[in-house]
């Protein structure tokens, strides 16, 4: 699960043609060096040498999806191209660099994915689309068996039923295109040009509808968008939050100022294109930041925050909560995780990274105790909040440094039979890790959003005292290369 510190990041994605029969695709490989992806979509930029055009046959995939090819004695990586594909494929020098671009797929994979026109075109930002429900199974398998090679064999990965549609945030930024008309969309990867999008295959479409209906009424209501070289504008990004079980819908429009001319009437004619909206505010960020959330905010309409519930608990949750992207799978993930803990009614719990609460209150149902421990201030309020909501007695959250926590803890002669642990993507620091060596709880429940760093992790937790007993892969985010994986660790000779 992705944790950026509560704090909301710029999204950047990849493009897709519209095209159904002619998929759009770039890549690159550095001369003499490992192939790095880099794609640049609707890219204006002139080419260096003349583009070749050239049949190749996949021969296998890197872990960023691509596919990889050979030519002229060379390793080239293709985006949505598949292992056993034939193909014609651009290919042009970019300096020490070559890029591709998938111009036809000749002989198509079994595997690859049967998608509407309209689909390629909605397919930002989701790498893997191009494949099959199966394809992408095994894909992430693979991810997720090699990296765990060490540690023990993992279970077959848990699937979604109806992949499609499932984030309940949807962020999207504003900007002008050459002809100077308002654009939203994500940001080409490594780069800061818009992408134009209406709607995500992975999108609430719902969210996607109401973004789109803001960026039409920018023009009446003399609202610019905000531009990163010049300083000038208003409106930067539009944060859609959705309450899947609950059905609330929050809006926020993220500004360069908080001098909103008109802002009542603009929220009255947006309420009446969207009745179902419950909240409206307005953050200001009026810094030069990839962050796209900025630390004012003024709620416009309704409560400034919406409610969801899930596991059966319900959580309110605030423009800058850190809150599962899909519940779906996400519940899927904290009952795998719960299991692995072997509560009993007796056990005392810490609950690193917490959050807003979510899996220590969960797991508060099945424990002793709970003992949550988080950085962010604000999370720990709302954590706290969450708490008194769900009527749980037996949860104390503290803001703070886990790994601290927990050494003083030890310190002190107090214990913890588990330590449920849940970082950002960069994992956990060896800081952090000692500590949970030094308290000596009977499992650990490590759940990541990056395999890669997790084995990393296990291997330190594996050399000092603790076993795998247990790896179980999630797909949290169909139709991307990311998957997730909640792992078990057992301290030797507590069995």
């Amino acid at each position: 699960m992705t944790k950026k510190n509560n704090s909301e990041y710029r999204k950047k994605g990849k493009n897709h043609n519209k095209s159904e029969k002619k998929y759009v695709a770039r890549g690159s490989r550095k001369e003499g060096g490992k192939s790095k992806g880099k794609h640049a979509a609707n890219d204006s930029r002139k080419r260096s040498q003349k583009t070749v055009t050239v049949e190749v046959t996949c021969s296998g995939l890197t872990n960023d999806g691509k596919g990889i090819v050979q030519w002229e004695g060379k390793q080239l990586e293709v985006a949505h191209l598949m292992p056993g594909e034939t193909a014609e494929v651009n290919i042009s020098k970019k300096g020490r660099f070559f890029d591709t671009e998938l111009k036809r797929v000749i002989k198509p994979s079994e595997d690859r994915a049967n998608l509407s026109r309209s689909s390629y075109y909605e397919g930002v930002g989701c790498q893997i689309q191009h494949m099959n429900e199966h394809a992408q199974k095994r894909f992430k398998q693979k991810i997720i068996d090699e990296l765990m090679k060490p540690f023990g064999k993992p279970e077959p990965i848990i699937t979604m039923e109806l992949p499609f549609y499932y984030r309940n945030k949807n962020v999207m930024t504003f900007g002008l295109n050459k002809k100077r008309q308002i654009i939203c969309g994500l940001y080409a990867e490594n780069t800061h040009q818009i992408i134009p999008m209406e709607r995500s295959i992975i999108h609430d479409q719902k969210a996607d509808e109401i973004i789109q209906t803001i960026k039409g009424m920018m023009k009446s209501f003399k609202m610019q968008p905000y531009n990163e070289d010049t300083g000038k504008g208003f409106l930067r990004h539009v944060l859609v939050r959705v309450g899947k079980k609950s059905g609330e819908i929050m809006v926020v429009l993220i500004a360069a100022s908080p001098m909103f001319k008109g802002s009542n009437n603009f929220v009255k004619a947006l309420r009446k294109a969207h009745p179902e909206i419950t909240t409206i505010l307005l953050n200001v960020n009026n810094r030069d930041t990839s962050m796209v959330l900025g630390k004012q905010e003024k709620v416009l309409f309704g409560k400034g925050t919406i409610t969801d519930t899930l596991c059966g608990l319900k959580f309110d949750i605030s423009a800058k909560s850190f809150y599962q992207i899909n519940p779906v799978q996400t519940e899927k993930l904290y009952t795998k995780a719960i299991e692995m803990a072997e509560l009993t009614g007796k056990e005392t719990v810490v609950d690193a990274y917490c959050g807003i609460g979510t899996i220590g209150l969960i797991a508060s149902k099945k424990a002793g105790k709970v003992i949550g421990v988080e950085s962010n201030n604000d999370a720990v309020r709302d954590a706290i909040h969450n708490s008194k909501r769900n009527g749980v007695k037996n949860a104390r959250f503290y803001q703070g440094d886990a790994g601290k926590f927990m050494v003083k803890m030890a310190a002190r002669g107090e214990k913890a039979d588990v330590v449920i642990m849940d970082p950002p993507r960069s994992g956990s620091d060896e800081a952090f890790l000692s500590s949970v060596v030094k308290l000596q709880p009977k499992r650990v429940v490590y759940v990541s959003c990056n395999p890669v760093t997790q084995a990393r992790d296990l291997k330190y937790l594996v050399k000092n005292g603790y076993e795998v007993d247990g790896i179980q892969p999630v797909d949290m985010f169909p139709q991307t290369v990311h998957v997730e994986a909640v792992t078990k660790l057992v301290l030797k000779g507590s069995r």
